[in-house]
């Protein structure tokens, strides 16, 4: 007998003798006074046999048909070996129609050995820090590299941009590397998205902040200037710990998204950028909370499309030639022009590199036509109808392969193995 079990003897042992009324009983046992009276009439009839509980022994009326566990091991092993609980939980209940709950899910597959439990964590060094109150108040972004497509793809970095208040995946994008112009075009679909955000979380990549020691304390890089110009406050985290949002779902999304992606046969960047939309909207309805002030602290881009094209870019300020030319990236810009462009000779012109790959060229806000030219050879001195022919004569010399001595030169004269200076004195 359990020790519930006793302890509900003693108490009617006590009923029967008079010394408690069935209020009391009922009161001592945490039950019914209706049913001290069935467990009275139980014990008088069977004794202690009376009280032990009629279900044990026997199986539960909510226990699952072994059929169903067999089906859904077997789906687990030939599917979703490598899932976790949860994630193979929702797949079974997608695809295959097999709904089971989490718990029931690790159980069956702990007993499969797909899944082993986890050790209890150690305690949390770095303590939660109280999420912002609106959306789109400050957005956590970060890149995380890894090896997204499974050997099916080349290894890249997804680009990670999560708001504060909400844990809403505002924009995923994968890219090869993390770079500046990669950055502005995720900054740039976010703000046509939902608006400009009041401030962006980051690490302290070179991309972010400058980070030499004798740098100017002013100085910005593209990025925070950009930033800048759109009124978005750049915030700089000292820790990983510090941006735990990013960080948590970059973790996430390395075991589920990898294995999603698997599933839906994507394996290259250009398949999963055109694919993430639908993915985002669906992680954001199952991880996604509510804020706690339901106002939205984006505001709306009071420029055009074009305005906002050209602050998301790369600047860069170049002098113009005489010829209206400058050099940039390794390629010769060449102004075009209808006059003959003398204002224009020496002055200082800014290149707008932009992510679609395009460039443009503006002189006081004034977009400027121009063509890209190859860069010219270095130019040689310019050479008259006189020299011409010595010119020619000594490029000839070069190309001889070596000086021949004369045959009779002193070196020919020299024993073999004998240095040349093997017969001279040094001298006091």
């Amino acid at each position: 007998m359990s020790q519930k079990e006793v302890k509900r003897a003693q108490m009617l042992d006590l009923l029967t003798e008079g010394k408690i009324d069935q209020q009391e009983a009922a009161r001592r046992l945490g039950i019914t006074t209706r049913q001290v009276r069935r467990l009275t009439r139980r014990y008088q009839a069977a004794g202690l046999s009376g009280l032990i509980s009629r279900k044990r022994g026997k199986a539960s009326n909510r226990r699952l048909d072994d059929a169903i566990c067999t089906m859904a091991i077997d789906l687990i092993g030939a599917h979703y070996r490598d899932f976790g609980p949860t994630l193979a939980c929702e797949k079974l209940a997608e695809l295959h129609e097999v709904n089971l709950s989490v718990e029931t899910t690790r159980q069956l597959m702990i007993k499969a050995g797909h899944w082993h439990p986890r050790k209890g964590g150690s305690i949390c060094a770095h303590p939660m820090r109280e999420r912002r109150a609106r959306f789109g108040e400050m957005i956590q972004i970060d890149g995380s590299p890894h090896d997204w497509f499974e050997d099916r793809g080349e290894y890249c970095t997804l680009l990670v941009f999560i708001d504060d208040a909400t844990g809403r995946l505002t924009q995923l994008r994968f890219a090869p590397s993390e770079t500046t112009l990669d950055y502005m075009q995720v900054l740039h679909d976010h703000i046509l998205a939902h608006g400009v955000p009041a401030a962006l979380y980051s690490d302290r990549h070179s991309i972010f902040r400058i980070n030499a020691k004798e740098s100017d304390p002013e100085a910005e890089t593209q990025f925070s200037r950009a930033a800048r110009e759109l009124g978005i406050a750049c915030i700089h985290a000292h820790s990983p710990q510090a941006k735990g949002r990013v960080e948590r779902a970059n973790q996430t999304l390395q075991d589920r998204l990898v294995k999603e992606m698997r599933l839906a046969g994507i394996n290259n960047m250009d398949e999963a950028n055109a694919w993430l939309p639908g993915y985002i909207e669906d992680f954001n309805r199952r991880f996604a909370v509510a804020p706690k002030d339901p106002s939205d602290a984006h505001l709306a881009y009071a420029g055009t499309p074009a305005s906002l094209m050209r602050t998301l870019s790369v600047q860069v300020t170049k002098t113009l030639s005489k010829n209206l030319s400058c050099q940039h990236e390794n390629q010769l810009l060449q102004v075009e022009t209808t006059g003959t462009g003398l204002g224009l000779r020496g002055a200082k012109v800014t290149v707008h590199r932009h992510f679609d790959g395009t460039c443009e060229l503006l002189w006081r806000k004034r977009e400027l036509t121009y063509s890209v030219m190859d860069k010219p050879e270095r130019q040689s001195a310019v050479a008259d109808g006189k020299s011409v022919n010595a010119r020619v004569d000594k490029a000839l010399t070069r190309r001889n392969t070596g000086h021949k001595p004369a045959a009779n030169h002193p070196w020919r004269k020299m024993p073999v193995g004998k240095s040349a200076h093997d017969g001279q004195r040094a001298t006091p």
